[in-house]
């Protein structure tokens, strides 16, 4: 039987002074991405679900400006407008992307992107945003003097942009990212999950320099939710046999104890005191209340024993 949905408690990001629902709504999907979820998503559809975000159990939701050409953006700022604007105390966050077609990542860049993410959604400041996947560029370019960072620090400056994050891959590179002081918040993705723990370290680093931490793609890219028998990639690549070894012996432990899957992988990240929030892509209104179950969903303390045995060994990691 499966637990009715119950509001989420809130929890401080980091220094922002933002109070955030351990669950994100990814927003990803929301425009349409089937090169990396296998689906597509019609425009009215995302406006609905990113509508059903809105007005839900979770105040974060997580998008960006390249996500579908802008689309995501564009989508959310439609629900905007129908629910009559941002809801109080809810938490809007996006992220500047280099250009698509050029690869042009440099400080009018990061302008354009921000500007065009208050057009698409439709709002005169944005709450808190990322550099995103800065692994497209050297970690000196990233920080140059007339740069993106420092672009977007102007940005701040100017009070277009209130908070500032890093969300990318490599471990390593987003370690860097973080010590130099400007960020104040971070996404980690694929690589802190059931399966991978790549990003150990690197939330230990972030815990201790007080930046908050959303933890991005906990099913890793689906297959933690799916199963393997909907899905063999993993971080949107083909899985190597190990990895869907070792997710086949978890999907086999968690139908044994009376429990789904993608509970087990969402409360993964949820559990650990170092992650504030766990984003999770949503392209169906309905998916939201089913994603608070999933939240909720008791688990019993000797499944995670099994299941922490059952890790991809680091070789097999992302980092």
């Amino acid at each position: 039987m499966t637990p009715p949905v119950a509001p989420l408690s809130r929890q401080p990001l980091g220094s922002t002074g933002l109070d955030v629902t351990p669950v994100c709504i990814g927003g990803g999907p929301l425009g349409s991405m089937p090169e990396n979820f296998g689906y597509e998503v019609s425009s009215e559809r995302g406006i609905e679900t990113a509508a059903a975000a809105l007005t839900g159990p979770f105040n974060f939701l997580d998008t960006a400006a390249g996500y579908s050409g802008g689309d995501s953006e564009r989508r959310i700022g439609a629900a905007l407008a129908r629910v009559g604007g941002l809801p109080d105390g809810f938490v809007l966050a996006t992220k500047v992307d280099r250009d698509g077609a050029t690869g042009d990542f440099s400080a009018d860049q990061v302008r354009r992107s921000a500007e065009g993410s208050l057009r698409r959604l439709g709002i005169d400041r944005l709450q808190l945003v990322y550099l995103h996947d800065p692994e497209h560029i050297t970690f000196e370019e990233g920080m140059a003097r007339g740069g993106p960072v420092e672009e977007l620090l102007k940005l701040k400056d100017e009070g277009v942009i209130g908070h500032l994050g890093v969300a990318g891959g490599p471990v390593e590179l987003m370690a860097r990212y973080l010590r130099t002081g400007v960020f104040e918040v971070l996404i980690t993705h694929n690589r802190w999950t059931l399966a991978d723990r790549s990003a150990g370290d690197l939330l230990d680093e972030a815990k201790a320099l007080g930046v908050g931490t959303v933890n991005g793609a906990p099913f890793g890219g689906g297959i933690l939710a799916k199963g393997t028998a909907r899905s063999a990639k993993y971080a949107y690549q083909k899985a190597g046999e190990e990895v869907l070894d070792r997710i086949r012996a978890m999907e086999a432990a968690c139908a044994e104890h009376g429990v789904p899957l993608a509970a087990a992988a969402l409360q993964f990240s949820m559990r650990d005191p170092r992650v504030t929030s766990t984003i999770v892509g949503i392209s169906r209104p309905e998916r939201i209340a089913e994603t608070a179950r999933l939240a909720a969903w008791e688990i019993p303390p000797e499944l995670w024993e099994v299941l922490e045995s059952m890790a991809v060994p680091a070789a097999s990691w992302q980092w």
